[in-house]
């Protein structure tokens, strides 16, 4: 199974980007992992926040294949401690289709378009982070869940 992390528009700061490709890199020992990066919209200040989550909603619709097992990084989803992730991600990998998408959503979330098309959501907090921050919060979380999986001593509890 291919695991896929979708956000929307680059990581601007460098350090952050660096850790994140530090998880990225750590992940793939694990499973085949990969970040794909959906442009930011052109002239998105002149729209209204509806009408910018329907066009992210068209650009991440292109992203995704019918059969995906499509998951939600939203403040609205479940919230997991990390050994329940561990054992989320589990059943995940032995159940889900080809793929298991994560998506980060644009700066006003999801349209309903994609909650609709979501099989489950999950928040990493009910605190709020920037979008670039819920990227390398995220990407440590899945390489603490794969250490968890495989025993080794990188998560203590």
């Amino acid at each position: 199974m291919k695991t896929l992390f979708i956000v929307i528009g680059k990581t601007t700061d460098k350090r952050i980007a660096e850790l994140t490709d530090e998880y990225v890199g750590r992940i793939g020992h694990y499973v085949p992992f990969r970040i794909e990066v959906i442009p930011e919209l052109r002239n998105a200040k002149n729209l209204s926040q509806e009408q910018q989550k329907e066009q992210e909603a068209d650009l991440l619709k292109k992203a995704l294949a019918p059969d995906d097992y499509v998951v939600l990084l939203d403040e609205h989803g479940k919230e997991r401690r990390s050994m329940d992730f561990a054992a989320w991600m589990q059943k995940r990998m032995v159940s889900a289709p080809r793929r298991l998408v994560f998506v980060v959503g644009g700066p006003y979330g999801f349209s309903a378009r994609i909650h609709r098309l979501a099989a489950e959501e999950i928040s990493l907090s009910q605190m709020t982070f920037s979008h670039q921050m819920i990227r390398l919060l995220f990407v440590e979380q899945l390489y603490r869940a794969m250490t968890i999986l495989n025993g080794e001593p990188y998560h203590h509890e």
